[in-house]
């Protein structure tokens, strides 16, 4: 039967060269000039930490960083940003989160929308993605046109395609 499987994954490449040209945009600013700011991307945990001086500039580097993952052709919705922290001195510290995979959360939901669409496919969650199966193709691209037009909080890729 043809299969195909939704995914959620964000090229670690591609997230890296965002990330380092949002730094050097920084660097050239004339509004950071001077400024102790710091944007760093571990990528083991995929997270970006950034360490600056006020609420301003942090904004700042946040815009930027989404300016160069929408160039770079990456959704910003895989960023999950958390909460800002006092660091040491007059320093903010926040992480932002790169979201990999289907969450259960989010899986049920991709689950359910497909099941109430109507049409004659089966979805089943996977580990960290979901599997749809029909008895023809022309089903499985019509999932795949409703899901692009859905919103589940987080970008979608849609691979595996099987006959």
């Amino acid at each position: 039967m043809p299969s195909f499987d939704i995914v959620s994954k964000v090229d670690a490449q591609t997230l890296d060269n965002a990330i380092n040209n949002a730094k050097k945009e920084i660097l050239n600013r004339f509004d950071f000039n001077g400024s102790k700011s710091t944007v760093d991307l571990d990528k083991k945990t995929n997270v970006v930490t950034i360490v600056t001086e006020d609420d301003m500039r942090l904004k700042a580097i946040e815009g930027s960083i989404i300016s160069r993952m929408m160039k770079q052709n990456l959704d910003p919705k895989s960023l999950d940003f958390g909460d800002e922290h006092q660091a040491s001195g007059n320093m903010i510290r926040k992480e932002i989160t790169i979201k990999e995979g289907l969450d259960k959360e989010a899986a049920k939901k991709v689950v359910a929308k497909i099941k109430a669409s109507g049409l004659k496919v089966q979805a089943s969650i996977m580990d960290d993605q979901v599997r749809v199966t029909a008895k023809k193709i022309d089903d499985l691209q019509a999932v795949i046109s409703f899901c692009r037009n859905e919103d589940f909080g987080q970008p979608l890729q849609y691979i595996n395609m099987r006959n």
